[in-house]
């Protein structure tokens, strides 16, 4: 393919692959072997930089690097928002978010809307994801997958918004966007751990209970019946502590975003360990060999992280708040060691996630992505993508579109409008402004821009 392969020319050539690999009974170059497991794991507020496949020297990131190194890197991926609840939003949908209404910021602590469609939904109870049978999870379990989310869900915090209501079997984790590590509550003190539906108490490490509750439903698991693990750290997401850092009181609200550097780089390297103990689970009841797993980042880094070479960091849509680490392991079709400067983002996963897992075409095609594996599986060259991103808070308004190599950006705060254009092929830190030199190119992203908010605008 050329780099102006459009995105419905890629997915006409490759649903036709697709179909005909399947009407042969085969993946490229090998049998097709059972529905493959799927182990989706999330960090939480981790920078493009913290991990040493991608460049950090300050953290050691081994299972991590070795995930890596056993399928492909990913140097272009971006979470469909600098924020974590509408990035989650889009994996479970496979759309962008704005389709949804109310979830284009995280939902605060306690179930608190930040601008005015989440204040609304908040106000009569609907602040969360609705529960419909195009979700992720329904999908796959009309399938016969059985599933499990074990950490963080920050979908909605009423009873009615909850894992099981989307179609998983079993749920141990935090309701909200973070939690002390050692008491689980959140900043307020009101503590959100729950098993299924219910509140319930733990003396773990947080990292410490995801790692072991994700590698316990491993070891339950029969290898006649495919599995699909969400497993959400709330690392590294402050507070900043680490597994010997247990205090018998919570942490203060004062405390609660202090932390330094190394206590951030502890917390990724617990976590590293945690994602060292699932593979060897894996391992261990041989399902490695046809299991799907991704590691992901929600989106940017905080002020401890590192995003690299990028600027701006979490709640922003500068690259550092939006392009984060992506790896992806499948043995026998992704080939080992590869890295992809493909631009990709978060739905394209979740497309990937329901090709492999063999969803009927009519609900596949509902998707917003594309197959990315089987982009990287079937070596095909890289080609232009256009995508998209909206922001908001109060009444502050992110706005980006990347079209090719040209990213035009916007900040809207009030009545007060700041714009940018960059070129991230020769400006990858976004430090050059093209807006005046380039006008043209300007008119014609915010055009493309202006189209696609008409275009997802959720409809009441």
């Amino acid at each position: 393919m050329h780099e102006s392969t459009t995105r419905r020319e890629f997915l006409s050539t490759a649903a036709g692959a697709a179909l005909a690999a399947a009407a042969a009974g085969c993946r490229p170059g090998k049998p097709t072997p059972a529905r493959p497991n799927i182990v989706f794991i999330f960090s939480d507020d981790q920078g493009y930089g913290d991990l040493g496949c991608y460049g950090a020297t300050d953290l050691k990131s081994p299972n991590i690097d070795k995930l890596a190194a056993q399928g492909v890197r990913f140097t272009q991926y971006y979470a469909a928002a600098p924020e974590c609840t509408p990035t989650r939003t889009a994996f479970m949908t496979g759309r962008y978010l704005q389709r949804v209404g109310g979830l284009e910021c995280a939902i605060g602590t306690t179930n608190v809307g930040r601008y005015d469609d989440a204040i609304r939904l908040a106000e009569s109870h609907d602040l969360g994801l609705p529960v419909t049978d195009d979700s992720l999870a329904r999908k796959l379990e009309a399938l016969g997958y059985a599933s499990a989310v074990y950490g963080k869900w920050h979908l909605g915090y009423e009873r009615k918004f909850l894992p099981l209501r989307h179609g998983f079997d079993h749920f141990r984790g935090i309701v909200g966007g973070h939690c002390d590590y050692f008491h689980y509550c959140e900043i307020t003190g009101v503590k959100t751990l729950y098993e299924n539906d219910e509140p319930t108490t733990d003396d773990r490490y947080m990292t410490d209970l995801i790692t072991e509750e994700t590698v316990k439903c491993i070891q339950r698991q029969d290898a006649a019946k495919p599995f699909f693990l969400y497993v959400c750290y709330t690392a590294p997401h402050s507070p900043y502590q680490g597994p010997g850092d247990r205090k018998p009181d919570r942490v203060s609200k004062e405390e609660w975003n202090k932390g330094t550097r190394q206590q951030y780089v502890e917390l990724v390297e617990h976590m590293d360990e945690g994602v060292g103990r699932i593979l060897d689970a894996l391992d261990a009841k041989g399902f490695s060999g046809n299991t799907l797993v991704f590691f992901v980042s929600d989106n940017g880094g905080a002020k401890q992280a590192s995003n690299g070479p990028l600027a701006g960091h979490k709640s922003t849509l500068y690259e550092g708040g939006i392009r984060v680490p992506a790896i992806v392991r499948w043995p026998g079709v992704i080939p080992k060691g590869v890295v992809s400067h493909q631009p990709c983002i978060t739905m394209d996963l979740t497309a990937s996630i329901a090709e492999a897992a063999g969803v009927p075409a009519a609900k596949y095609l509902r998707l917003d992505g594309m197959d990315i594996l089987r982009h990287v599986a079937n070596g095909h060259p890289d080609f232009r993508r256009t995508l998209f991103w909206r922001a908001r808070r109060a009444d502050r308004t992110w706005r980006a579109v990347r079209d090719g190599n040209l990213k035009y950006l916007s900040r809207q705060d009030g009545e007060k409008l700041a714009e940018w254009l960059f070129d991230l092929e020769a400006d990858l830190g976004e430090k050059t402004d093209l807006l005046a030199q380039r006008p043209d190119d300007a008119r014609r992203l915010k055009k493309l821009l202006a189209d696609w908010e008409q275009e997802v605008r959720h409809k009441r």
